[in-house]
């Protein structure tokens, strides 16, 4: 009973850890992702987005034109999405791990590791969409907006359901999904840039047998943990361009821009070829580096001012 009375809290921190994690990364980072969605959906061929010519001229443009307000558009869907992301992954994960882990002593391999990831990041995507389809949809308002604006994170769920069905808040969820590889891919990714790194310190050692752990300092851990950041980025962005195309607002007469995935798939390649996929990847880029570090330095904080009371019991 204690056991479990102990497991049970230790999914509560976890949960709440993630949660603090998910907030203190978005509050940073905001007016970054504000840029990335607005280079994601401007296809060259939407005439109610302004255009930036880079990161930096995207930021200033909005700052001056839209204030801190234009600046973080969409942060209290943000906000709500990550936390819950954050939260909710960390105790899915927990769960599927202990679940894979009981008839095999406590001991996962790689792969049940993976497999518990996918199932967190699967059930996370189905529970947040709505919140990331309204947050997506907030950062598009611009003064050049042609229909009328939504006055905030309420009145935005409102009207969607008002005008375009329930249905409507799943939209851009196939993509989603798919950005589930994501963690998949950057673990995967970290694993094998590890193990390259420790045989070719082995090689060039003169102790023999020597613990791999030994091997590497926090610099490897940080350089390994950007490069397979960064791999799994370039291998899943399309899916995130797909999916910010897919929850646009429909436009006055109430027709969407894209039907289905598939079409944007077609028609971002038919208008812009490769490099459409790629579109808002350096905002992308500079919001994600710092913040995958941002998120574990919460993480492991809030984790350790929680342990004490688990410790108490």
């Amino acid at each position: 009973m204690a056991e479990s009375s102990k497991r049970h809290q230790w999914q509560w921190e976890n949960a709440t850890a993630g949660a603090a994690a998910g907030f203190a990364t978005v509050a940073v980072m905001h007016p970054l992702d504000v840029v990335r969605t607005r280079f994601q959906v401007n296809d060259g061929r939407v005439s109610n987005l302004p255009g930036y010519k880079n990161t930096a001229h995207a930021i200033f443009t909005i700052a001056r034109s839209e204030g801190l307000r234009g600046l973080y558009a969409g942060f209290l869907p943000g906000v709500l999405g990550s936390t819950i992301s954050w939260g909710l992954y960390f105790f899915f994960y927990d769960q599927a791990k202990q679940r894979y882990a009981r008839n095999r002593e406590g001991k996962l391999s790689p792969g049940l590791h993976l497999a518990s990831a996918a199932e967190a990041g699967g059930l996370v995507s189905l529970c947040t969409n709505p919140v990331w389809l309204v947050k997506t949809r907030l950062q598009l308002q611009t003064p050049l907006h042609q229909t009328r604006p939504y006055s905030g994170i309420y009145d935005a769920f409102k009207t969607i359901l008002r005008e375009e069905g329930f249905s409507a808040l799943y939209k851009g969820i196939v993509p989603g999904l798919f950005l589930v590889s994501h963690g998949a891919i950057q673990f995967t990714a970290y694993e094998e840039l590890r193990k390259m790194t420790v045989d070719f310190r082995s090689k060039r050692s003169t102790v023999h047998n020597q613990n791999p752990d030994k091997l590497l300092n926090s610099v490897d851990y940080a350089v390994l943990g950007a490069t397979s950041k960064l791999a799994a980025i370039l291998l899943t962005y399309p899916f995130q361009v797909m999916r910010a195309r897919l929850q646009q607002r429909p436009s006055g007469d109430g027709v969407p821009r894209y039907k289905d995935t598939w079409h944007v798939v077609k028609e971002t390649a038919r208008f812009e070829g490769v490099r459409g996929y790629y579109k808002g990847i350096t905002a992308n880029l500079l919001k994600n580096a710092p913040a995958s570090s941002i998120t574990f330095i919460v993480y492991e904080n809030v984790l350790k001012l929680l342990k004490p009371t688990r410790r108490n019991d």
